[in-house]
């Protein structure tokens, strides 16, 4: 079928349905080059403001899935399985989740991606581990697949190329926010990793791209669905991102708090991360029963908290760093670090928990636009939690920067910061982390 793209993008505007061989077409044709950018950029913005059925978001999903090469872990004799999380502040759980899944003996090739915006990315994360290498190629994966049973790698160019190039150009038009195409792009990738079983971390409040429950519910369902019609397990955990989840937000922090955790060790001093190392054993635990290694969720979630414990998932993380040229023990450290203390008592009852994450960005954690260079020592730690009691002068939070750029940018960071939390009289009551959780 020849396409003619002006067409197909006036019957998209117009509010009509396109057919799987029109979306097939004009996938083929914005990878080999023959539909231009503009183009696909007009149909884009007609998808963000006329959506999608879901045979539609499904043909979708499919086209970009099929526009490069689709993994195939069968010959590990295991059913692999991946998790992922629709982004938030201080998200850092796959680098906890990976290592205690593989050793549990569920295979996991793990393909992630960058941060851009208020969110982190857990490729930012394992860079900023020196020497570790996300881009290691297909052969390096299959590989490393066979002999760690796990790997986390950035995606390649022979992995789902019509993502990549719809990804950027959604970035710079605005139409990000589209739940048929979070939808298609999530999914594809996912599927590509030739896997069996998905968990989906779907996060919802004032740190996530879903605000309200509703929105991550729906979210969550047509992912499931797409899931489902192609054959796989998939369970889906709304999860609240009310607040930054542990106590770090930057890259190198985090693989600290992460490290903190699988050692049980303590990190710049602290020693508990209660609400990331428990979502972390929550999510492993569904994985580890949708690899078929437990009877039911519950028995997967207290293998994953063993393994854990024993200090498993640190030999497999430092396994993986070791096979991906990464130095653990040379983790950076900013040189600068400024306190920020509360001007008022009482109890920590709101985070703008996006402004937190903003504050990370503006002093080098992050990247506004996707050519943004990342300071890997930058960030913020958060001494509070939602509901703690605060006195006058107590710190709150504490600003890292390595980079001079950074380090100017305090001031800015530290009214951003300020302005996002909320310190009333009355001891707010604090829902749990987990909502719901669903299963297709």
């Amino acid at each position: 079928m020849k396409i003619f793209a002006p067409e197909i993008i006036k019957k998209k505007r117009g509010g009509c349905a396109l057919t799987a061989e029109e979306i097939r077409g004009l996938v083929a044709g914005y990878v080999d080059g023959s539909i231009p950018d503009y183009q696909m950029s007009a149909l884009l913005m007609a998808i963000f403001f006329q959506g999608m059925n879901g045979a539609e978001t499904a043909a979708l999903t499919e086209a970009m899935l099929r526009s490069g090469e689709v993994l195939d872990f069968s010959s590990l004799g295991k059913i692999a399985v991946d998790k992922h999380s629709t982004g938030g502040v201080g998200d850092k759980t796959s680098l906890i989740i990976a290592p205690i899944v593989a050793a549990a003996g569920v295979p996991v090739p793990m393909i992630s991606g960058r941060g851009l915006g208020h969110t982190g990315g857990t490729l930012d994360k394992l860079e900023s581990i020196p020497g570790f290498r996300v881009d290691i190629g297909l052969e390096g994966l299959r590989q490393q697949m066979g002999t760690l049973g796990f790997a986390m790698v950035g995606q390649s160019a022979e992995i789902c190329p019509a993502d990549k190039k719809m990804y950027a150009l959604r970035d710079v038009t605005a139409t990000v926010e589209s739940i048929p195409l979070i939808c298609a792009s999530i999914m594809s990738k996912k599927l590509a990793e030739g896997i069996g079983g998905l968990v989906l971390d779907v996060k919802y409040g004032s740190g996530a791209f879903m605000k309200t429950l509703e929105t991550a519910e729906d979210l969550a369902d047509k992912l499931m669905e797409i899931g489902h019609r192609h054959g796989k397990k998939v369970v889906a955990l709304l999860t609240r991102m009310d607040q930054p989840l542990g106590h770090f937000v930057g890259n190198a922090l985090e693989v600290g708090e992460c490290i903190a955790i699988m050692k049980g060790e303590s990190f710049l001093g602290r020693n508990t991360f209660a609400d990331c190392r428990e979502l972390s054993l929550q999510l492993a635990g569904e994985m580890i029963w949708l690899g078929g290694a437990s009877v039911d969720p519950q028995s997967g979630i207290a293998m994953a908290r063993k393994i854990l414990e024993s200090g498993q998932a640190w030999t497999q993380f430092e396994r993986m760093c070791e096979a991906q040229g990464g130095r653990i023990l040379a983790l950076p450290q900013a040189e600068n670090r400024i306190d920020i203390v509360s001007d008022r008592e009482g109890y920590v009852s709101a985070f703008d928990t996006e402004g937190v994450g903003l504050a990370a960005l503006i002093i080098g954690a992050g990247r506004a636009k996707s050519s943004d260079t990342i300071d890997p020592t930058a960030g913020v730690e958060v001494h509070v939690k939602l509901g703690d009691r605060i006195s006058k002068g107590d710190r709150i939070y504490t600003l890292y920067a390595g980079a001079p750029s950074g380090v100017s940018r305090f001031k800015e960071a530290e009214v951003r910061l300020l302005s996002a939390t909320t310190i009333s009289l009355q001891k707010p009551d604090v829902p749990a982390l987990m909502t719901k959780r669903k299963v297709a």
